[in-house]
């Protein structure tokens, strides 16, 4: 089973994906962070590196990911790359994930392509204002990527919010789940894990629920 998390950047998608893994066990959940896939940029210099536009589906490596939750699914371990933020590139080394009885996918694009969206059984949306995910945005880029105030406003304006108004808010319409406040709303991570431990258990035909929740 291929669970998807999307929402906007700084929403509390990332806190909702670790809830769920802590709660159900990394044993039974291999975990995709769809920023780990974004695209090889080692014949590019640090400065060009640093223009792309990271929040455009294009920046990501999204048919690696397609192949490699397709190996899980077929029981096959995958090597999945690591990014650093810092120097807008992929390190050397790779992280390797063993097949579990749940995929769970995590990003604020994996909803805009429709072969990755076809593949989660569940959509999840998290759905947080946007003051407060640019704050959570700016002390998460100062704090952990070396970012300066300026930049991490400037790339805001310029890239982050059309981005997001364009794609990420638009995708939002597939979710069958959406959840207001991300990890910080335990009535709905108690729903979702609900629901998981439901399909888990095999008493929902996963596939025709499917079929019901197709747009």
């Amino acid at each position: 089973m291929v669970v998807g998390i999307a929402g906007g950047t700084g929403s509390g998608k990332t806190t909702l994906a670790d809830l769920i893994l802590r709660r159900m066990g990394p044993d039974r959940i291999g975990y995709l962070p769809h920023d780990a896939y974004y695209r090889e940029q080692r014949d590019l210099p640090l400065e060009e590196r640093a223009k792309v536009n990271y929040d455009h589906p294009d920046s990501l490596e999204t048919e690696l990911l397609i192949e490699h939750i397709q190996a899980l699914m077929q029981g096959q371990a995958i090597d999945m790359p690591v990014y650093d933020f810092t120097i807008h590139n992929r390190k050397a080394e790779t992280v390797r994930v063993e097949p579990r009885q749940v995929i769970l996918v995590e990003g604020i694009l994996i909803f805009v392509e429709k072969q990755l969206r076809d593949l989660f059984e569940m959509k999840i949306y998290v759905d947080t204002d946007a003051d407060i995910r640019f704050i959570r945005r700016l002390t998460r880029d100062m704090g952990e990527r070396d970012r300066t105030l300026n930049s991490v406003v400037d790339q805001y304006l310029s890239t982050v919010r059309p981005m997001h108004m364009e794609f990420v808010e638009a995708s939002k319409r597939y979710a069958d789940i959406i959840v207001p406040q991300g990890g910080m709303n335990p009535v709905a991570l108690e729903m979702v894990i609900a629901r998981l431990q439901t399909l888990m258990s095999g008493e929902i035909d996963v596939d025709s629920q499917r079929n019901q929740s197709a747009p």
